[in-house]
């Protein structure tokens, strides 16, 4: 069942969508406890919001002691679960029909009775999944998305809620990009969120002129033989700026160009992400032995995309041949490669998938 609620500004949708029993009989794949022991991790990015009226604090993780559970109005976020569980890489691996290039990661909020983060806007889209208990969930088109000052969360100013919904487990609501919603937990409760990548162009500009310098290349020198004695000694001379934009207007970049930064730029995987080298690794034929028995699987921390002939993987790129990437493209597809699709593997690509497996990038299934 759909409820849907159109058009009243403020994002790049114009549509939200209240999807009842988007999963039928859900169960949450982690416990309580095992969100919790993420979140006492030095590797796991997490976050403690309180309240107390209208006063909010934030505390950054790793968060080795909580509030009692009987304690009202906290909340705790753990961010890119998929990263560390099976089962919760599996379901965002369900929201695919947003290509990988989009999709970011899957955050579990738990929140006590009344808990919150307050009425705030994302500035991408997120599906918010109802996996224990229930959330009680205001929404607003308005475009008066100004912030409260000297908060340590960007609380809107003057929320007004137009719409109301209450989620059960299984329930699900979709939000466009600067969707003005507050999420307040009835009881206990954990709200999954499955947000986008939505880089602004301004960080992709700044980026894009930085992958740039690697490859210009603009020979000589200035000079100016036939330089006559300065009038204003101060001023730039106009010989001087038209020599220097003569240059500078030679760089061009290509449709290839781009590319192969947005490959890169879109398969890097966060700072915060590590991979575990393996301890003891396989020689090369051993490892191969053993993918030709089992097959292999990209660990849940890769990041792996393709575009033409042009493959990436963890912010690296590779240009590849016809034969070689339909292999490739499979793998970035699926995420895994059975032993009859390694039989058709050359020299080359698995000698790459050792080299991969060593670094954690994959792994043998």
């Amino acid at each position: 069942m759909f409820c849907q609620a159109k058009g009243r500004g403020g994002g790049t949708s114009s549509s939200v969508y209240n999807v009842r029993q988007a999963i039928p009989a859900f169960q949450a794949p982690l416990t309580r406890q095992q969100v919790f022991d993420l979140a006492g991790r030095d590797d796991v990015e997490s976050r403690l919001i309180t309240q107390n009226g209208k006063d909010w604090k934030m505390e950054h993780g790793p968060l080795a002691k909580l509030p009692p559970l009987k304690q009202k109005e906290w909340t705790m976020l753990v961010q890119g679960v998929n990263l560390y569980d099976d089962a919760a890489d599996a379901l965002l691996r369900e929201f695919r029909f947003i290509p990988d290039a989009r999709l970011d990661d899957l955050m579990i909020s738990y929140a006590s009775d009344g808990g919150g983060v307050g009425p705030h806007f994302d500035s991408y889209d997120v599906f918010l999944l109802q996996a224990h208990g229930q959330r009680r969930w205001r929404i607003s088109a308005q475009k008066d998305l100004s912030l409260v000052d000297g908060m340590p969360l960007k609380i809107l100013k003057n929320f007004k809620p137009a719409e109301e919904f209450v989620l059960e487990p299984g329930d699900m609501l979709y939000l466009p990009p600067h969707y003005a919603h507050d999420g307040v937990a009835i009881g206990e409760c954990m709200t999954y969120s499955i947000g986008f990548r939505a880089p602004a162009f301004q960080e992709l500009g700044e980026a894009f002129l930085q992958f740039m310098a690697d490859s210009i290349d603009l020979p000589g020198r200035y000079a100016d033989p036939g330089l006559e004695p300065a009038k204003h000694s101060a001023e730039l001379p106009e010989q001087l700026l038209t020599r220097v934009a003569d240059e500078i207007n030679k760089m061009r970049f290509t449709d290839d160009d781009i590319t192969i930064f947005l490959g890169e730029y879109l398969s890097e995987p966060k700072a915060t992400t590590y991979f575990d080298p393996v301890d003891k690794p396989l020689t090369p034929a051993r490892f191969v032995q053993a993918a030709n028995k089992r097959g292999i699987r990209l660990s849940r921390k890769t990041r792996m995309l393709y575009r033409g002939k042009h493959l990436f993987i963890n912010g690296e790129s590779f240009a590849v041949g016809r034969a070689d990437k339909a292999l490739l493209t499979v793998l970035a597809d699926e995420r895994q490669l059975d032993k009859t699709a390694l039989a058709k593997a050359s020299k080359d690509v698995l000698e790459a998938f050792h080299n991969w497996y060593q670094d954690g990038w994959l792994e043998l299934a």
